[in-house]
């Protein structure tokens, strides 16, 4: 997929113009907007309609988090977290607040575009047309959504991928490794805590009892498994 039009959030005048630089080189004909301020970038979203949004955390009007809880609001754009921080428990609450993806400054060039390559291709691996009985629940990929009882929930892009791939897989384990590369094209280091953060968004979403699931099982040391009893 090409990417036409990529929204940078970063106050940083040298890292915009290596991230513009590299974009232009990968993608020639794509437009980069940016921008120092955190209120502007979530305008820009509404306005712009980016098909990617990379975001700093520390930005000098607001917290870059803020922002990002700002745009799901009202947009599922993807959206790349760029921070300084290697502490897990900044990275989980980026990707709880529903980042697509983080990269750690400094970068590699290439790096971040296998990234936002990765992140803009997503999509679910199932007919758009199906739909699957999950217990007393509907998995309908094509709107991303779980429905029961006539209340619909909304997945995010990354939940929806890693359902179909464990749906696709019942009653049989599948790896960290695996789920990693289906979601970010390769796997890498921190992928494990990562995938952890999106199983417990997803046993929160359909489990009856997300601390006792019955659904999706942890398979320690190697994956997880979506029961074939389910």
């Amino acid at each position: 997929m090409d990417v036409s039009k990529i929204l940078v959030i970063e106050d940083s005048e040298e890292i915009v113009d290596a991230i513009t630089i590299a974009l232009k080189i990968r993608w020639p004909q794509s437009k980069t907007i940016s921008t120092d301020r955190g209120e502007e970038g979530i305008e820009l979203v509404e306005k712009e309609n980016p098909d990617v949004v990379i975001l700093d955390i520390g930005l000098p009007d607001i917290n870059g988090f803020e922002v990002l809880k700002q745009i799901r609001l009202f947009s599922e754009v993807p959206v790349m977290i760029l921070t300084v921080r290697r502490d897990e428990s900044e990275i989980v609450k980026g990707l709880e607040l529903g980042a697509d993806e983080y990269v750690i400054k400094p970068f590699k060039q290439l790096e971040l575009l296998s990234r936002i390559r990765a992140i803009t291709r997503r999509h679910c691996h199932l007919d758009e047309d199906s739909s699957i009985l999950i217990g007393d629940l509907y998995f309908s990929p094509s709107s991303r959504t779980i429905s029961r009882a006539g209340e619909s929930i909304s997945l995010t892009r990354t939940e929806c991928i890693i359902l179909a791939k464990l749906l696709a897989n019942k009653g049989k384990v599948v790896n960290h490794t695996s789920l990693a590369e289906e979601i970010w094209g390769n796997d890498y280091p921190d992928a494990s805590s990562a995938l952890k953060v999106y199983i417990r968004r997803l046993r929160n979403k359909i489990e009856p009892d997300p601390s006792h699931p019955r659904y999706i099982l942890t398979k320690s040391g190697l994956g997880y498994l979506f029961s074939d009893t389910a």
